[in-house]
């Protein structure tokens, strides 16, 4: 996966040392209004869009770093279209959390403040849009493929409009 120019500069100082960056999370949504879980019944649920991730091979939401200066919903709306050729338009922030240590195959060391946005689907039809993904496309709420608990929570809390930001328990927040 590309290493963002600022974060690369900081490596090339301090090596594979622990470094503290700005991350977002989009759990962007689509809504067919036309849709009916069943004839009688609720609208469906809302398809989810979901990568899979090129360096561990996880599904997960679209994600990535903030660059320096950035507002972290501009990021959301950058990364979408990078990674997944989807526009997209933020909503509303659902959780702020910390994500990590990790610890990637290079051996550098990242943790990361993680805000996360529930956003709504404006145009594009999702594909790979760059080498961070080897998938990228709509998956019904109610049918995610395996998610870590804390993505599935983030899903959740889009899906259900739960209001927030969720900041606790820590253990819920890890990805």
């Amino acid at each position: 996966m590309p290493i963002p120019e600022h974060v690369a500069w900081l490596r090339d100082h301090v090596g594979p040392a622990p470094l503290w960056l700005t991350g977002m999370t989009a759990v962007v949504l689509k809504h067919d209004p036309d849709a009916v879980a069943d004839p009688d019944g609720p609208a469906a649920p809302p398809s989810v869009l979901v990568v899979r991730r090129s360096d561990n091979g996880a599904y997960t939401p679209v994600s990535g770093i903030v660059d320096p200066g950035e507002h972290p919903a501009d990021t959301a709306v950058r990364e979408a279209e990078e990674e997944t050729c989807v526009r997209i338009e933020v909503e509303r922030l659902i959780d702020v959390r910390v994500v990590g240590p990790i610890t990637y195959p290079n051996g550098d060391v990242s943790t990361y403040l993680d805000h996360a946005f529930v956003c709504r689907w404006v145009s594009g039809e999702p594909r790979v849009g760059d080498d961070e993904s080897t998938e990228a496309g709509w998956w019904p709420a109610d049918a995610l493929p395996p998610l870590s608990d804390a993505h599935a929570a983030l899903v959740q809390a889009a899906v259900t409009g739960e209001v927030g930001p969720y900041l606790g328990p820590p253990e819920a927040r890890e990805a």
